[in-house]
């Protein structure tokens, strides 16, 4: 991805956040190395045929985030790195009213675009600072700061935090 590419999703994931652009992010570069996210749906920025298609290093041109937390599935805390979800959907310019997030295995999950806000979930790449693999719940898991909110500690945050995670339908 250009510089000038990636200071474009930045700045427009910025401005969307914030409320002071509408729905209308820079084109979105093709993928150098191998697809790990596909993104369809109820979205403005595509880079194929209706798609947006992320690579690792797209993934990780976006603006970074991390939190340490306690999950059901591992043992003790654990620090995630990654990009936030709401982040994620401002760069491809998602303006639907849910998510529906489909796992390596075909295993699916639904959210409203809602549950996309700060403090909320994190699409994660690393776990410690390394990657995961596909043994270990990646390459890609959306993971809530559990210990941060109550309300993530519940059953319904526990379904949406699907790892392996391979697509994201945006749905009207």
């Amino acid at each position: 991805m250009s510089i000038v590419a990636k200071f474009r999703l930045v700045a427009a994931a910025i401005l969307l956040s914030a409320g002071l652009m509408p729905a209308l992010a820079a084109s979105l570069d093709a993928p150098t190395g191998d697809v790990v996210l596909t993104i369809s749906g109820a979205i403005t920025e595509t880079n194929r045929s209706g798609e947006a298609r992320f690579d690792m290093a797209m993934l990780k041109a976006l603006p970074a985030t991390e939190f340490t937390t306690t999950t059901i599935w591992t043992d003790g805390k654990i620090r995630f790195t990654g990009v936030l979800l709401k982040d994620l959907l401002a760069a491809v310019g998602a303006h639907g009213k849910s998510v529906h997030a489909v796992a390596l295995n075909d295993y699916a999950i639904d959210m409203p675009l809602a549950d996309a806000m700060s403090g909320g979930p994190l699409l994660a790449y690393e776990v410690n600072g390394q990657p995961m693999s596909v043994r270990d719940k990646g390459p890609l898991w959306i993971v809530y700061p559990y210990d941060a909110d109550a309300d993530y500690r519940s059953e319904l945050a526990y379904s949406r935090s699907i790892w392996q995670l391979a697509r994201l339908e945006i749905g009207d």
